[in-house]
């Protein structure tokens, strides 16, 4: 079975990691874990309360196949936990690491983004982490893969999901019809703003 965790911290971008939490966990059996500073409840942006399996301090690589590091406003707070050890021990197990819009922050600190392609919500969002991988960044609005890193805008959590997936080798037809289905709506919403 597939192992999945996802880092939430206090105020989290509650719709980022939804879809491929959701989808991973209904339709391709994974086993999805949540963890947090302290392993304390805590609540989302949009007011939904999360209790967590895991201490994310405590958190084992062992077996551990995803982690994921979801965005939200304390990544910037100057509170947020320090995941530059966590993540690229991660790396290293050849964990997939993936981070969604402030979670791309997460990544460039632990400095896993200097070497592959990278995205996030503009490349301005990293410049201030200390990273070495500026050159490598790509200002698209979809999610990047890049040795087994996914990075994505906060506006992306469809092509997040179908990126996060592709890494651990999912990518079947069905994936591809649950996807479109997610995506169509800015595809026909973009069409119809460009007939106005």
């Amino acid at each position: 079975m597939t192992h999945a965790i996802t880092i939430l911290t206090e105020n989290f971008a509650d719709w980022e990691t939804a879809l491929i939490n959701s989808t991973a966990r209904l339709y391709y059996g994974f086993y999805t874990q949540f963890a947090t500073p302290g392993g304390l409840p805590v609540t989302s942006s949009g007011g939904m309360l999360v209790t967590p399996q895991l201490v994310l301090e405590d958190i084992s690589l062992d077996d551990l196949d995803l982690l994921m590091v979801c965005g939200g406003s304390h990544w910037q707070s100057g509170k947020a936990p320090d995941l530059g050890r966590l993540l690229r021990a991660a790396r290293d197990k050849g964990v997939v690491l993936a981070g969604i819009c402030d979670g791309t922050r997460v990544l460039a600190q632990a400095g896993v983004l200097d070497t592959v392609r990278h995205t996030s919500n503009c490349a301005a969002n990293l410049s201030d982490t200390g990273y070495a991988g500026a050159a490598l960044y790509q200002d698209v609005p979809w999610a990047v893969a890049d040795q087994r890193i996914i990075t994505a805008p906060g506006t992306a959590p469809v092509t997040f999901t179908q990126e996060v997936l592709r890494a651990l080798g999912i990518d079947d037809e069905n994936l591809a019809a649950y996807l479109a289905m997610h995506g169509a709506e800015h595809g026909k919403a973009a069409a119809a703003q460009a007939a106005r």
